[in-house]
């Protein structure tokens, strides 16, 4: 059997749309279709139903994803012992999840140190929040997360800590609680505040929100939104407040758009490197993973 194929019916089953797969295995959208009816028509089987704007698996369509998945699993192996026995260089595609912080402030480190030592190793990052990571990593869509999250227990997944990442509370420069005049700020003068915070699901912001929300007769105006720029934009704007991990704010700091305010003391987000745990780690998936780890080890 060809492996194309099933390599096409893993990624069509896990985007669940032709035009998302073709994109994916750059491959033209025509293609992605005869490659799913040839299978078809090799296993004698429907593997999926086409609606108008997607594709869902059919019953046998889920029952055969695991073993195809296991092939494609066993061909990469194959093909990595032949490249180690041969001398040749780590090579391999490695689909990285991970969160805007650390998207924008951190990888591109990590994915200009991987050119240079291991140029033929493809990474691609994917922004995505702490649930839709899991479900990545469950559905085979991400080789390897990374999650600024407090607690990243989960049953099937493994999980180490890299890191972890200093947060500062900030406004603009002539809001009236910028600045540090020694005598710090408490949570009943914070909980008066307009708060603009990352979307729920954000581990920092939904602890800072629960804190806010706990003082007796608070009336905190908290605005939630998914990108760290934008929260950071009405702040600098004079808006109100914000609670970001200090790499994203430390510019801004320099310069004098944003200043820090002198309030509670709040504990660093861990930064967890998490991957499915029964899945095999190929080479290429390994060297992404040792240099995460050499680069959060010098953060």
């Amino acid at each position: 059997m060809d492996t194309r194929l099933l390599r096409t019916f893993a990624a069509l089953a896990r985007t669940g749309n032709f035009t998302a797969t073709a994109a994916e295995l750059h491959l033209a959208q025509s293609t992605v279709t005869v490659h799913v009816r040839t299978l078809e028509k090799d296993l004698g089987t429907r593997l999926f139903d086409r609606l108008p704007r997607s594709t869902v698996l059919t019953d046998a369509g889920r029952r055969l994803l695991t073993d195809a998945e296991a092939v494609l699993e066993a061909e990469e192996r194959l093909r990595a012992t032949a490249a180690a026995s041969s001398g040749g260089p780590v090579t391999g595609r490695v689909v990285l999840g991970a969160g805007e912080t650390l998207c924008s402030a951190r990888l591109p480190g990590v994915i200009a140190a991987l050119r240079r030592s291991h140029p033929e190793v493809e990474i691609h990052l994917h922004p995505t929040g702490t649930a839709d990571a899991v479900e990545g990593l469950r559905s085979g869509r991400l080789d390897l997360a990374l999650l600024l999250e407090e607690q990243a227990e989960y049953a099937d997944l493994a999980t180490e800590r890299l890191a972890a990442e200093p947060l500062v509370l900030v406004a603009a420069p002539g809001h009236p609680l910028a600045g540090d005049d020694g005598s710090g700020i408490g949570w009943e003068e914070l909980s008066r505040e307009h708060f603009f915070l990352h979307e729920q699901g954000c581990s920092y912001s939904d602890r800072l929100a629960r804190d806010l929300l706990a003082v007796p007769g608070a009336r905190p105006r908290l605005t939630r939104f998914g990108s760290i720029e934008a929260a950071r934009s009405c702040v600098a704007a004079g808006l109100g407040l914000t609670l970001l991990p200090r790499v994203t704010v430390e510019g801004a700091l320099r310069e004098g758009r944003l200043a820090e305010v002198a309030g509670p003391r709040f504990p660093d987000v861990p930064v967890q490197l998490v991957r499915l745990g029964r899945r095999w780690l190929s080479p290429a998936v390994r060297a992404v993973v040792a240099e995460l780890g050499r680069h959060f080890s010098g953060a």
